[in-house]
Formats: structure tokens, C-alpha cells, sequence
């Protein structure tokens, strides 16, 4: 298991195939990230290492973030995010991982955080049938309909589905392809839809069910 990259959703596009068959892909600005610290089994009780992604001003970050980028020796970044490994001892602060990271053709992990949705009855956020449209309905069109039972178990059970609040979780999409890669320009392009919305953050990590690459280890 080794680190991914941290990226920015820029939108989708498309592209063609050898036969011509248009793909639908997602382009995703994957690093560069760099190394700000690593995390080890001995001293912390797990092995991890922490990335940072995109240059931002010394003025806007905090005392206690300056301090640790200044140990790094590495420049404030503006998103940090860390990822598990299997040897941290592979990776040094300060080192700058590129896209050239991943290869073409291989699958990838991606998690982002879903566009919000506000609240959400059951037929938008479940897909829920509704009520009668005549012969007697009246107010109950959109509702769910009874959500229990009587006396046994006189309780609504754990997990039911109405309605609430939609969107706006943490959402991995897994097993996409990788079509594409840019590495003058940064450039990581998927195949298919990618959570989250338009400049939004990913992580992009080695899909778990799925043959890693030779040098993931």
C-alpha cells in the first residue's frame, strides 16, 4: 500500500477511442504534493504520510501550521491530507510526488466530497413511489406512507428510509480507469464521473480491488 495524490476536479470532457467510440472523462489536477511529515507505527502507532497540495500565502496559515511546514522545509500548502502506507521509510519530507505517480490504463480509487443537496423528501433521495394521484388521496402524493409497525416492535426500526438531509458525504468512486496523463501540465484524465463538484478536492489512491501497478509494491 503506498500514498496517492491530492488533486482539484476540473470538470468533465471527452475523448475518443481507437474505434472511435467517445469516452466521457473527468480531469483532475493531481499534484504536485509534497511530503510535510510521516506518520510510524513505533512513534505514532500507525504508518501514514502526510501530502500537501497547492502553494498558498505565509500570511494566511496559522502559528502552529507555519511551524510544522518550516520543520518540513516546505512551503504553506493549502490542503493537507495524510494516506496510509505500508513503509513510510520510502518516502522523505520534502520529496514532491507528480502525477507520473500512477500509469495509464490502471484503476484508481477516488474520493471527494458529494455536491449538497439540501433536504430531501423520499421520492428525490430514495426513489420512493409516492401516494395516489386521485381516489381519495389527498395531501399524501409525495409522502412515504406509514414508516412502522403496531405493537410488535411498536418502534421504528434503525436504517429506515424518509426523508432528510441529501448529499454533502464523503464518497469514494472506485475502479475507474486512468485514460490520460499530462505530466508537464499536471493533468490526471479519468474515465467516467468523479465525486464531488467542479473545483472540488479528491484523493486519488491505487484501487484496492484491483492489481496494483509494479512499483505500488
Amino acid at each position: 500500500m503506498r500514498a496517492g495524490l491530492i488533486g482539484r476536479k476540473l470538470g468533465m470532457s471527452q475523448i475518443f477511442s481507437s474505434d472511435g467510440q467517445r469516452v466521457p472523462v473527468t480531469l483532475v489536477e493531481a499534484g504536485p504534493c509534497v511530503v510535510v511529515t510521516t506518520k510510524t507505527q513505533e512513534k505514532h502507532g500507525y504508518d501514514a504520510v502526510q501530502l500537501g497540495f497547492e502553494e498558498m500565502k505565509p500570511s494566511r496559515v496559522s502559528k502552529p501550521e507555519k511551524g510544522q511546514f518550516a520543520k518540513a522545509g516546505v512551503t504553506p500548502r493549502r490542503v493537507v491530507r495524510e494516506f496510509r502506507v505500508t513503509d513510510p521509510s520510502g518516502y522523505e519530507v520534502g520529496q514532491e510526488l507528480l502525477v507520473s505517480h500512477f500509469e495509464t490504463k490502471q484503476f484508481v480509487d477516488i474520493t471527494g466530497r458529494s455536491i449538497g443537496k439540501g433536504f430531501g423528501g423520499v421520492m428525490k433521495r430514495w426513489g420512493f413511489g409516492g401516494g395516489r394521484g386521485s381516489h381519495g388521496a389527498h395531501k399524501i402524493h409525495r409522502s412515504g406512507g406509514s414508516i412502522g409497525q403496531c405493537q410488535t416492535p411498536g418502534r421504528v426500526v434503525p436504517g429506515k428510509k424518509m426523508a432528510g438531509h441529501m448529499g454533502d458525504d464523503t464518497v469514494t468512486a472506485q475502479n475507474i480507469v486512468v485514460q490520460m496523463i499530462d505530466v508537464e501540465n499536471h493533468l490526471l484524465v479519468v474515465q467516467g464521473s468523479v465525486p464531488g463538484a467542479k473545483g472540488g478536492i479528491v484523493l486519488i489512491k491505487d484501487a484496492v480491488k484491483m492489481a496494483k501497478p509494479e512499483q505500488a509494491g
